[in-house]
């Protein structure tokens, strides 16, 4: 079973975010600069985790991995991180 993934980066070199881009197109589709859906089963998701950790500096740049659920549901909403550490945000405004 494949499960949908949003999948964004913050690459801080740009020899580094062109290589994490090239290969992120072998895996899903562009939905902006930096952000990709994938439909992946586990395989996929561990060979496209395996191809991108050499890339990345761990100290400076982060992969979120969202996953949207089973690719024919849209139930379930898990994130996880690839270098810095994904940081829930505050929804709260403050002026």
């Amino acid at each position: 079973m494949r499960t949908r993934y949003l999948i964004c980066y913050d690459i801080c070199h740009p020899k580094r975010l062109r290589r994490v881009a090239k290969a992120m197109e072998g895996y899903g589709v562009r939905l902006q600069y930096s952000v990709f859906e994938c439909a992946l089963d586990e395989k996929r998701y561990r060979k496209m985790e395996a191809e991108l950790q050499p890339i990345l500096n761990h100290d400076e740049d982060q992969v979120l991995f969202v996953s949207l659920g089973p690719e024919d549901s849209s139930h379930g909403l898990r994130i996880e991180a690839m270098g810095l550490p994904y940081l829930v945000r505050s929804r709260v405004t403050i002026v």
